[in-house]
C-alpha cells in the first residue's frame, strides 16, 4: 500500500497524466503483493465500467458542451447582466451570478471559469478592475458549481459511495445559493473599497429584468426540470443525463435556432475528449480502489482518527482539513475516486449522513482547483487572462475566506444543508 501511495505522488509530481499515474500505481500493487493474481487488477479496471449511474456522467458532459453551441450562455450573460450589474462591482458581481447559472447547465467549474474569462474577463479589465482581482472573481466564483445540480462531481461521489444522487442534487441548492452570497457580498466589500462602478447605474425596469428572463428562459428551466424529474421518478440520475442531451439539442434546434450540424459535430468531438479522460481515470482507479478495501484502508485511517476524538464534528473536520490539503495537489475528479471509499464508511459510522458529507467534500475538493500550486481552474484564467500566479494569490485570500466560513457554517448545520432532499424525497 506505502508503494502504491509512494509511485502514485512520485509519477504525479514528474508530470505524467494523471490517469496513467493512477494505473501505474495501481498496477504495481498486484504486481508486487505476491499473493493476488495479476489478472484480477484487470477484472477490477473491467468492472468499474459496468456501472449504470454511470453513464451519467457522459451524457451531462455531452449537454454541457450543446448548451454552449445553442446560445443559452448568451442569453445567461444578458440576464446576469440586467439583474446585477447594477451593484457595486458591476461586472464582478455578473461573474458570480453567471457562475451560478451555468452551474446547473455546465456541471464543471473549469469549463465556466474558461468560459467567463474569454467572454468577460477582457471587459472587466477594461473597466478598470486589476487582473488578479478579476481573475480571483471568476475562478472562486466557479466553486458555485461544485454544488448546483448538476455537478459531475456529485454523480461521481454518489456513484463511487453508492449515495442517492438525486439527494445529493437537491441537497446542493441551498449551499450553491449560499456560496452565491458569500461571494458576492465579498465582491461588494471590495468594490466599494476600490471604488469599481457599477456596470448601470440606475436599477433595472421590470420590463427589461422580465425581458431577460424570458429569453433566457429555456436556460433557466433547466435545472428545475431536472429536478422535478428526478423527484417526481420520471428519470433516474443517468437518464436525467439523456434528457439533458435531447433538451439541449431541442432547444439549440426549436427554439434558439442556432445548434447547426457543424456546432454539435463540435460538441461532440469536445464531449468525446473531455469523456475519454474522465473515463479513463474513472477505470484505472478500480484498481486503487480493490486495493484500499483489500489493505482496509478505511478501517484504519477510522481509527487513527477515533484515536484523536471521539467526536463526530471533530471527525469531519479533521477530515475536511485533510481533503483540503489534498486538493492543493490532486485534481478534484481524482480525490473524489480515491477518497470517498474510504471517507464515507467512517462518517456513515460516526452517524453523519453521506448526503451532507457530499456537499462538503466536493465543496473543499473542488476548491483546490481555485489554489496554488496545481489548481487547474486558477491556471486556466490565468493563463487566458495573462495573470501572474502571485497576483492571483493575493487577490483571491478574501474570496477563500468567504468560502472557507460558509463550508465551516454547512458543517454545523447539517439540517439546512438536507433539509430540501428531506422535504421533497
Amino acid at each position: 500500500m506505502t508503494l502504491l501511495a509512494v509511485l502514485f505522488f512520485l509519477l504525479t509530481f514528474l508530470g505524467m497524466p494523471i490517469a496513467l499515474a493512477i494505473g501505474i500505481a495501481g498496477f504495481s500493487f498486484f504486481i508486487f503483493s505476491g499473493s493476488i493474481p495479476v489478472g484480477i487488477g484487470v477484472q477490477q479496471v473491467a468492472s468499474a465500467s459496468q456501472s449504470f449511474p454511470l453513464l451519467a456522467v457522459p451524457f451531462f458532459v455531452l449537454a454541457g458542451h450543446m448548451m454552449n453551441k445553442t446560445g443559452i450562455t448568451s442569453r445567461l450573460i444578458t440576464c446576469s447582466n440586467v439583474l446585477v450589474s447594477w451593484m457595486s462591482g458591476g461586472l464582478a458581481q455578473v461573474c458570480i451570478l453567471l457562475s451560478t447559472l451555468m452551474g446547473g447547465v455546465s456541471g464543471s467549474a473549469v469549463a465556466d471559469a474558461a468560459m467567463e474569462a474569454r467572454i468577460l474577463g477582457p471587459d472587466m479589465i477594461k473597466r478598470g478592475y486589476s487582473r488578479g482581482f478579476t481573475t480571483a472573481v471568476i475562478a472562486c466564483g466557479s466553486l458555485i458549481t461544485a454544488t448546483i445540480p448538476p455537478s459531475l462531481g456529485l454523480i461521481l461521489y454518489g456513484f463511487v459511495g453508492n449515495v442517492s444522487i438525486g439527494r445529493l442534487f437537491l441537497a446542493g441548492v441551498i449551499p450553491g445559493l449560499m456560496m452565491m452570497a458569500a461571494l458576492m457580498f465579498t465582491v461588494s466589500i471590495i468594490a466599494k473599497k476600490r471604488n469599481y462602478q457599477a456596470a448601470r447605474k440606475e436599477l433595472p425596469k421590470a420590463s427589461e429584468v422580465w425581458r431577460a428572463v424570458v429569453e433566457a428562459k429555456w436556460a433557466l428551466f433547466f435545472p428545475v426540470a431536472l429536478l422535478v424529474g428526478i423527484r417526481g421518478g420520471i428519470f433516474t440520475p443517468s437518464e436525467v443525463g439523456a434528457f439533458a442531451v435531447v433538451y439541449a439539442a431541442v432547444v439549440g434546434v426549436l427554439f434558439h435556432r442556432e445548434l447547426t450540424w457543424e456546432k454539435f459535430t463540435e460538441a461532440l468531438g469536445e464531449g468525446v475528449l473531455d469523456v475519454g479522460v474522465i473515463m479513463l481515470i474513472i477505470l484505472l482507479s478500480g484498481m486503487v480502489g480493490y486495493a484500499l478495501i483489500f489493505e482496509q484502508a478505511p478501517q484504519n485511517i477510522a481509527e487513527a482518527m477515533l484515536g484523536l476524538s471521539k467526536n463526530p464534528l471533530v471527525i469531519v473536520f479533521l477530515i475536511l482539513g485533510f481533503l483540503f490539503i489534498a486538493g492543493l495537489f490532486v485534481e478534484a475528479t481524482v480525490l473524489v475516486l480515491l477518497l470517498t471509499p474510504i471517507f464515507v464508511p467512517i462518517i456513515k459510522d460516526l452517524g453523519i449522513d453521506e448526503v451532507h458529507f457530499g456537499i462538503l467534500m466536493m465543496s473543499i475538493v473542488t476548491f483546490g482547483g481555485m489554489t496554488p500550486p496545481v489548481g487547474v481552474a486558477m491556471y486556466t484564467v490565468c493563463s487566458i487572462l495573462d495573470t501572474p500566479i502571485e497576483e492571483y494569490f493575493v487577490e483571491s485570500l478574501p474570496f477563500v475566506a468567504a468560502i472557507l466560513a460558509v463550508v465551516a457554517f454547512l458543517a454545523f448545520t447539517p439540517g439546512l444543508v438536507l433539509w430540501l432532499p428531506n422535504l421533497l424525497m
